[in-house]
């Protein structure tokens, strides 16, 4: 039976851990504790001065700095952030929380599990690629569409959260994020590598299919060479997008059909580097998928003649087109990771619930047209269809258009950010902004909106107030008021009929 190990962290507090590895990643062995609550991870190689000094800022200074302020609970889930540091054999490790249980599959793979991953963690690369996900991963393990839109959303906000911090991951790719779709959580892992802007250099380039452009451009550049580009912020941000469009399409952004030079190292360094170029970018096509080159496993969402990034909605295809046209070889165009959840949230109330039973993804974004139709099965929808359009009161009496719109579906609710554009759909919603504040259902052959907790809820068109329990039509051209406070919204109804 292996012993027990009992150490005194850094900070002066005991850390007890079982003698056996039960985990090895590049860098560290890992250990569990004797409850399991936590792990301990030691680097292999011997760390220098300036990577303990690291360290101790990210498990101290900057780990206060989120967790220790108004609201750094909510981090908890979003973040497995290293706690301490300790010394043993002369090996320097850190005390990580274990990861939560959502984080390992409870199924795996299919055909009783062939893989043998059932009880493994759940690494974002199991879910981006359209070949894992249509010939290996279990359907209990695959969730749906909306909880990819979660799970970008939840990315997003943990990655503003570190830019706002003034940090970089430096390795942000879908091998450091775990993802459960089956509830639409994620969580940053290996969080030791951050890189403190002018303090401490990166230790690595990043993960291959996530390194922008331009570290892969002038690698070859000695370290301090003022030409030379090292992971940052800026870097990230190509990372973060790379990664919302490969768990929304299972595809990569950059690999298409285009050979660089006949050399397949020197061509991977220019198509990720240098020439790199959209596969789906409108004007340029000569990076596009050769569909015959693809297995069977890889369609259809590998062809984006078939599935194109547009499905994603119109937020979502401006930032692509900013990421991977504009911002591509200019990282000062590249959207922000704040501009990533706010687009991500708008898309995720444009989604309609596909009315095909069997559809694999059973949900789709709305694309504006007459005839709503599943991108992913066909289906087109049948009966009648409220888009509810928002506009704002920049002064008294007056509203304008917001370009912001919510789809409507049976038993969908409204929440007090639909309701005021001073409230955020994000880590700063308090619990009881959180509360539904009403709820849509087809009633009768009629659309409704029933009022479940709204003070000052108008029918403006009878100039009708809507008491706490009542409910208001959604008929064409429907004016209603969803509060008089400031930043109340205006609601106008169109019906799309199919």
């Amino acid at each position: 039976m292996a012993k027990t190990i009992k150490l005194t962290a850094t900070d002066g507090s005991a850390v007890e851990f079982v003698d056996e590895v039960i985990g090895a990643g590049g860098m560290k062995d890992v250990y569990f504790s004797l409850d399991k609550s936590y792990v301990v991870a030691f680097f292999r190689d011997k760390q220098d001065f300036n990577a303990k000094d690291r360290l101790q800022n990210i498990t101290g200074v900057y780990r206060e700095r989120i967790f220790n302020a108004v609201g750094g609970d909510y981090w908890k889930d979003l973040f497995c952030w290293p706690t301490k540091i300790v010394e043993y054999n002369g090996k320097l490790g850190l005390v990580c929380p274990t990861y939560q249980k959502q984080f390992f599959f409870s199924v795996g793979s299919v055909n009783n599990d062939f893989l043998g991953i059932k009880g493994k963690e759940k690494e974002g690369k199991w879910f981006a690629s359209a070949k894992n996900q249509n010939k290996f991963l279990a359907p209990e393990e695959k969730g749906d569409w909306f909880k990819y839109f979660q799970i970008c959303i939840r990315i997003s906000r943990a990655v503003k959260r570190m830019h706002a911090a003034g940090l970089a991951h430096s390795d942000l790719s879908y091998k450091n994020v775990l993802v459960d779709p089956s509830t639409g959580r994620a969580s940053i892992i290996d969080i030791d590598g951050l890189v403190v802007p002018g303090k401490f250099p990166p230790d690595v380039l990043g993960t291959p299919d996530f390194i922008a452009p331009e570290v892969i451009g002038t690698k070859h550049l000695k370290i301090d060479d003022p030409g030379r580009k090292l992971p940052s912020i800026a870097t990230d941000r190509h990372a973060l997008a790379v990664m919302i469009y490969m768990y929304l399409l299972y595809r990569h952004p950059l690999r298409g059909g285009k050979v660089n030079d006949l050399d397949s190292a020197k061509d991977e360094e220019l198509s990720m580097g240098t020439k790199a170029l959209f596969i789906e970018h409108p004007m340029d096509k000569s990076n596009r998928v050769k569909v015959k080159q693809l297995q069977p496993s890889q369609l259809p969402q590998s062809d984006p003649d078939k599935l194109p990034y547009t499905i994603c909605g119109p937020y979502l295809k401006e930032l692509f087109n900013r990421a991977f046209i504009d911002g591509l070889h200019n990282s000062a165009l590249r959207p922000t990771a704040d501009e990533w959840e706010q687009a991500l949230l708008k898309s995720v109330d444009l989604m309609q619930p596909c009315q095909n039973k069997n559809c694999n993804s059973k949900w789709f974004v709305f694309d504006n047209s007459t005839k709503p139709k599943c991108p992913f099965c066909g289906t087109e929808y049948k009966g009648q269809l409220p888009v509810l359009n928002l506009y704002y009161s920049p002064k008294l009496g007056v509203f304008k258009p917001e370009n912001y719109r919510l789809m409507v579906y049976d038993k969908q609710l409204l929440y007090m950010w639909h309701v005021n554009r001073f409230v955020n759909a994000n880590e700063r919603s308090t619990a009881e902004q959180r509360i539904p504040a009403g709820d849509f259902h087809f009633h009768n052959g009629k659309w409704i909106l029933i009022n479940r907790r709204l003070l000052n809820l108008y029918d403006k068109d009878n100039d009708k107030k809507i008491e706490v329990g009542d409910f208001v039509e959604l008929s064409e051209g429907k004016k209603i008021l969803l509060s008089t406070e400031d930043g109340g919204r205006l609601i106008i109804v169109q019906l799309v009929n199919s």
